[in-house]
């Protein structure tokens, strides 16, 4: 017997797997021998038994059943089982099967006893996957704290530090920063991570964030990544609210990318503007990029523009700038911009001369129209107060 715990541990500590601890045990009892723990996502049965899939099925869900307090009959195939717990925490179930053979008796404390060293084992697996589980967590929150705080580390260790981790960055990389409405940072994490592999996700002072490599795309990794992050940030948004960056083909750039991941996240959970509507446009993006590294110049751009007329309506509640954005949105159609904003044409033009008179830019020439249509845009995003 302590032979056999003895391999029941190597098996465990030489990453074997619990397939081979139901193996051994199996071989101990001389009967089929089935390990179900749901916390690591495994249920082997040895030897393999196909004709007892059915029966299989019914172990999972009899130990499912337990692990919720439910109750629930136990199966006739089940002759013996032992616990897998820490504690007073059910964590699975190590249980021998009857053959169906008409020699099949109750087993012996022999057998018995085989169960609980292959418990034992077990509970070590659950163990050392949760220590690496550790190790992994404690590597992904320290590399992703050093990329949003420090601006001293170089591509290349940045690149072997993510690669440790299964993120390959050597493509480029789009960053994903998500603001819970809800209590479920490991659904989320276990979301990215599920449905883009080889993606680095963590939890981290309230929010999480994620980093999305390109290298598992070919061609055109940049407009891949970019679709993937937009579709992943659009189901994550029944979660809490999604900022994205643009595409960062060099990991040096990290700490901007995630700045402008965050920024993002903090336009949209203030205007309401979706992730993937406006905000993903290539105007938007250069702005926000440069509002990540250079918000003076962003800052200041705004000024020039729109910025008188926002301090206009805010001191006699008019509306020059819901006016302009409008007009620029009919295609500086006069007539379209009175129906959307149901008022005159007349009214219409009257605003507009006022613009023009508080910004210097006339709405009517095509590059002052281009100066403003940037300067709302600059607005949005620092200030995003605009009517919808």
């Amino acid at each position: 017997m302590r032979d056999v715990h003895l391999d029941m541990v190597d098996a465990v500590l030489a990453g074997d797997g619990l397939e081979r601890v139901a193996q051994l045990a199996a071989d101990a009892t001389g009967a089929p021998v089935v390990v179900v723990v749901p916390r690591l996502g495994v249920s082997v049965m040895a030897p393999d038994r196909p004709e007892l899939a059915p029966v299989l099925a019914s172990v999972e869900r009899y130990v499912g059943a337990r692990l919720h307090d439910h109750a629930v009959e136990v199966p006739d195939a089940i002759l013996a089982e032992a616990p897998i717990s820490a504690g007073d925490e059910l964590l699975g179930a190590v249980i021998l099967l009857g053959t169906g053979e008409s020699d099949a008796a109750e087993p012996d404390g022999h057998a018995c006893e085989f169960l609980h060293l292959a418990a034992v084992a077990s509970l070590t697996e659950v163990a050392v996957a949760e220590a690496k589980e550790e190790v992994e967590h404690n590597l992904r929150g320290s590399l992703l704290e050093d990329l949003r705080t420090r601006s001293d580390l170089d591509a290349v260790e940045i690149t072997r530090r993510a690669g440790r981790l299964g993120c390959d960055l050597s493509s480029g990389v789009v960053v994903l920063c998500a603001e819970l409405t809800a209590e479920r940072p490991r659904h989320v994490v276990a979301t990215i991570c599920g449905e883009y592999p080889g993606a680095l996700a963590q939890h981290m002072d309230g929010r999480v964030y994620a980093l999305l490599p390109a290298a598992r795309y070919g061609q055109s990794p940049a407009e891949a990544v970019l679709e993937s992050a937009h579709q992943l940030a659009g189901r994550l948004q029944r979660h809490g609210t999604v900022g994205m960056s643009s595409y960062y083909l060099d990991p040096a750039e990290l700490l901007r990318a995630i700045a402008e991941a965050e920024l993002v996240l903090e336009v949209v959970r203030r205007s309401g503007v979706a992730v993937g509507g406006d905000m993903g446009s290539g105007t938007y993006r250069l702005l926000l990029r440069v509002l990540a590294s250079h918000p003076e110049e962003v800052s200041a751009f705004y000024e020039d523009t729109v910025a008188p007329l926002v301090a206009y309506d805010d001191q006699y509640a008019t509306d020059l700038v819901g006016t302009l954005e409008s007009y620029l949105a009919q295609n500086c159609n006069m007539n379209a911009t009175a129906a959307a904003i149901y008022t005159h044409r007349h009214t219409v033009a009257y605003r507009l001369e006022r613009v023009r008179e508080l910004t210097g830019l006339n709405p009517m020439e095509s590059e002052d129209r281009e100066r403003l249509g940037l300067g709302l845009k600059a607005y949005r995003i620092m200030a995003p107060r605009l009517p919808r």
